[in-house]
């Protein structure tokens, strides 16, 4: 693969057109890229790999923001990158996906990502302009994937010292990522899933069977066995029978016994209640005979109540007939108040000419009404003639400039809508970052205090264990039964088994400390996954501030924002003052013309009104107005006819009261009563008669009832006396006798019904278990010699295998360059022995010292020495993947390294390497900032930064 050109618009830093001509760059075979910190170098190889694959290597490309934030809004950001692969030479445009400004109105629209590859030589045929098939198109030509070309041509030196010193694990990653193991790790997975499935098959089988025993155990009332096979099941089916027989004779001889006390304790409490029942009967004819003085006295009462009850109603009439009298004597004093000093005695015909008179002034409040209504036009008249008047004078002669000023402030609110979306997301950033440093330290608190917690339940449980180790002869001892062989010795004879011991710890207490156990090793590892996404978050919030003070970015989005929500107002207001502008100088003229009008209009209404003035303070009298002389009139006749109807009432109510007084003295004489008074005084409402004859109708039952009993039960003896206690407590002795004998017979039938059926499942289950566990054994060898366990002695997994083979091409390939660099001292050596620590081996990369003869780690090397060593790696890698892949042949090669780290002699070393790597027909690109790199490659690439932006500048050698 060899770069021919690069071309990129409005792309990262640079708002313009800039070219790089790779030919005449790379026509000496090195050249230097170089520049201020944070111009764009990185951006020229991020745009080389975003033309190639749509995307940027590393953390940049996460943030997704490609386009120049100073770019005019109408240029679009294109990258353009011509090149020759495998003899064919083509040349691939894309653009990004990004917002740019409405071109009407406001907001933003999206410009969609686009992509197309044209061939230029070497290759016949049609081009591509759809993004999957540029892609396809140029992963087939390279023959490698996005992640490692940035791997393999944008050398990262430092990664691949960091590659050098890692360990084990960091190695593996890197290596799964170039050489794609994904297919190995599946089978690995493939092999632990089914382990895993028939384990818990097994493991399901095991419950299943262990779970069944318990159950029998449970059944048969029995301890379970610590090996139950089929000569304890039949043991146990027979003793269930025997127990059941006995239990059934038991039980029958308990049931008679129990029928005999039932009965005899139904005798004796019939007895004793034919006794209760005379003996109550005796004291009810008693208290009704001391009770006949008060039942007679109810008698009266009640008659003397029931002549009373017509009186009642009467009385009641002639009480309601006196209230309403006497409000009707209110009402006409009221009324007559309201007259004042009217001495008249015909009221209604006085009431006639009132009304008479007040009809005349009807038209002349009609007028009043039209005098009001011209006053306020008149009023109206002059303040608009006065209106007017400052209206002609007034002349506004500032609005021309402050047209001018609002079309200023329109062009800055457009421009800061345009800048808006960069500006947002760096204040955004900037806002976001203190609560993103907080999370991080919350969760490394939270973390520690996760693993404090695992590591005290871990202490905690095996503090349990030893605890339980400790009382086991306890626990033992538990399970004995006097006459059954001991668990451990065998022997049926217990002389001194161990006493129980107060806060024994026995198998639930260590079940649950192993579940406190695991339940603060998930909280350590969600701690331990929170702390991860909290440090991912505060590294790209901090990329994205890029070293920037938060609260000027703060000031910058405040103050960008507010002219961009202005921008629409501000337009508003530019529209406002043109019309403004335009009407002023109609309005003026109309302003003068109708002034005119109105003072002529308003002469002729002050006339009107002068002369119709006049005669309505003729007819006001002494009244404010017309009006009000009419309705005090109108209020005098409506008073006046009031107060002759409440005349009219009292003389009504008067003779109907003094009718209904002598009627009720009339109804208390024919009941038999002296007066109205002796008849109110024995009246009695309907509750106290339905009282006082239910008084009497108890009596009479309770005495009837009486008598009936005596009658029924004559032959009983009151004195009787019966010993009901004595035959119900024989009754329930027996009957609990008998219950708990039924209980013992129903629960040994069930036990025997249920543990015969749960003795055929367990047989079935010993027979189904034995295939099971034997293709488990074999399975489990098997998965564990695939993932580095058991009888795989380098402990070494298939794709940690696949991967050492391909670490031992690379340190071939790599150890080639390494001895020409260093000159046959230094050769790479590819180790198969397992790490420390159990750590996987097979991967491990050590340096041989021809000096020493001594083989050490890479760890040892100087700082040049691993320069050369990470750069031979690096190429050797790269021969590797792309031989791998089937990959072209890698012609063009960047370097970005911090050479400012290395000394003189350091350099030397290197730039004789690299001459040593463009003598092979190479182009190699260094990107660094080093000053004496400046003096040593003529062939230069220079990037200026300026507040406006980044711009390239090309100095050729000689």
């Amino acid at each position: 693969m060899r770069l021919h050109g690069l071309e990129l618009v409005a792309f990262g830093p640079y708002p313009k057109r800039e070219s790089v001509d790779f030919d005449l760059l790379g026509a000496d075979g090195l050249f230097l890229l170089h520049g201020d910190t944070g111009a764009g170098k990185t951006t020229l190889l991020d745009a080389v790999a975003f033309a190639l694959f749509g995307k940027v290597p590393g953390a940049r490309g996460d943030v997704k923001r490609l386009r120049c934030d100073y770019a005019d809004p109408d240029v679009r950001t294109v990258v353009t990158l011509e090149l020759t692969v495998q003899g064919r030479r083509f040349r691939i445009e894309r653009s990004p996906e990004y917002l740019r400004p409405k071109k009407r109105g406001d907001g933003f629209t999206k410009e969609q990502a686009k992509a197309s590859l044209t061939w230029v030589s070497g290759w016949h045929g049609d081009g591509h302009t759809r993004i999957e098939e540029v892609a396809q198109e140029v992963e087939n030509l390279l023959g490698m994937t996005a992640e490692q070309f940035f791997q393999v041509v944008l050398l990262p030196q430092g990664e691949f010292a960091k590659f050098l010193r890692a360990d084990t694990g960091e190695r593996e990653k890197l290596l799964e990522k170039l050489f794609g193991t994904q297919r190995f790790l599946d089978v690995e997975n493939w092999f632990r899933e089914r382990r895993t499935a028939a384990g818990r098959e097994l493991e399901a089988h095991r419950q299943a069977t262990k779970g069944l025993v318990e159950r029998i155990s449970e059944a048969a009332a029995e301890d379970v066995p610590e090996d139950g096979d089929d000569e304890w099941l039949s043991s146990v089916l027979k003793l269930l029978g025997e127990s059941a027989d006995e239990a059934e004779t038991v039980g029958r001889r308990a049931a008679a016994a129990r029928d005999a006390a039932d009965a005899a304790l139904a005798a004796a409490r019939e007895e004793v209640e034919r006794v209760r029942r005379v003996r109550e009967a005796w004291r009810t004819r008693a208290s009704c005979d001391e009770a006949e003085p008060r039942r007679l006295a109810w008698v009266a009462e009640r008659d003397a109540a029931r002549r009373a009850a017509v009186v009642v109603p009467a009385h009641e009439t002639s009480a309601r007939l006196e209230r309403s009298l006497a409000a009707a004597k209110s009402a006409e004093a009221a009324a007559f108040t309201a007259l004042g000093g009217y001495r008249g005695t015909d009221l209604r015909g006085d009431s006639e000419r009132l009304r008479e008179e007040a009809g005349g002034l009807t038209r002349l409040a009609e007028e009043a009404e039209r005098q009001k209504q011209d006053v306020a036009q008149v009023a109206a008249l002059v303040e608009r003639q006065a209106r007017l008047e400052r209206q002609v004078a007034e002349v506004d002669p500032t609005l021309p400039a402050r047209v001018a000023d609002a079309r200023a402030e329109l062009e800055r609110a457009t421009v800061a809508s345009a800048r808006l979306a960069e500006v947002e997301a760096a204040a955004d950033a900037a806002r976001r970052l203190p609560a993103a440093l907080a999370a991080l330290t919350g969760a490394s608190d939270g973390l520690r205090a996760a693993i404090d917690a695992h590591q005290k339940a871990q202490g905690t449980l095996l503090d349990v264990r030893r605890q339980r180790l400790d009382g086991m002869a306890v626990e033992l001892a538990g399970a004995l039964t006097p006459g059954r062989p001991c668990l451990v010795c065998g022997s049926e004879a217990h002389p001194a088994p161990a006493q129980p011991m107060l806060d024994a710890v026995g198998a639930a207490d260590e079940d649950a400390a192993a579940a406190r156990e695991q339940a603060a090793a998930k909280d350590r590892a969600a701690a331990e996954q929170t702390r991860s996404a909290a440090e991912h978050r505060l590294e790209s919030l901090t990329k994205v501030v890029d070293g920037r003070d938060p609260a000027e970015l703060l000031r910058e989005h405040e103050e960008t924002a507010r002219l961009a929500r202005s921008r629409s107002q501000r337009a508003s207001a530019l529209g406002a003052l043109e019309r403004r502008l335009e009407e002023t100088t109609a309005a003026h003229a109309a302003a003068k013309e109708e002034l005119v009008g109105a003072a002529t209009r308003r002469a002729a209404l002050e006339e009107t009104v002068r002369e119709r003035a006049r005669r309505l303070d003729d007819a006001r009298g002494d009244f404010p107005d017309v009006r009000a002389r009419r309705a005090h009139l109108l209020d005098l006749a409506d008073a006046l006819v009031q107060a002759a109807d409440r005349r009219a009432a009292v003389a009504d109510r008067t003779a109907r009261l003094e009718e209904q007084r002598v009627e009720t003295s009339e109804l208390a004489a024919k009941a038999g009563f002296a007066d109205v008074g002796e008849a109110l005084s024995a009246a009695r409402t309907d509750a106290a008669l339905a009282l006082l004859e239910q008084r009497i109708s108890s009596l009479a039952d309770r005495r009837a009832a009486a008598a009936a009993v005596l009658e029924e039960l004559a032959d009983v003896d009151p004195a009787t006396e019966v010993d009901v206690p004595g035959a119900a407590a024989e009754s329930q002795a027996r009957r609990e006798e008998a219950q708990r004998t039924a209980s013992a017979f129903t629960t040994a039938r069930t036990r025997v019904r249920r543990v015969a059926e749960l003795a055929g499942v367990l047989r079935a289950k010993w027979v189904e278990f034995e295939p099971v566990e034997m293709a488990f054994a074999e399975l489990d060898a098997l998965t564990d010699v695939i993932n580095g366990r058991g009888q795989n002695h380098r402990r070494m997994t298939l794709r940690t295998y696949v991967l050492a083979s391909r670490l031992e091409e690379v340190a071939l390939a790599a150890s080639m360059r390494l001895e020409r660099m260093s000159q046959g001292r230094y050769r790479f050596v590819h180790s198969l022995e397992a790490g420390s620590h159990g750590k996987a081996g097979g991967l491990g990369l050590d340096v041989l010292d021809d000096y020493s003869g001594q083989q050490r780690p890479a760890k040892t090397l100087s700082g040049g020495e691993s320069f050369l060593a990470s750069l031979s790696l690096a190429l050797g890698l790269a021969d590797v993947v792309a031989a791998e892949t089937g990959g072209a042949l890698l012609d063009t090669l960047f370097v970005d390294e911090g050479f400012g780290t290395l000394d003189a002699d350091t350099l030397d070393l290197v730039m004789n390497t690299l001459d040593e790597l463009r003598a092979g027909g190479r182009v190699v690109g260094l990107v660094s900032h080093v000053e004496e790199l400046r003096q040593r490659i003529p062939t230069r690439l220079r990037v200026r930064k300026a507040r406006t932006g980044s711009t390239l500048q090309l100095f050729a050698g000689a």
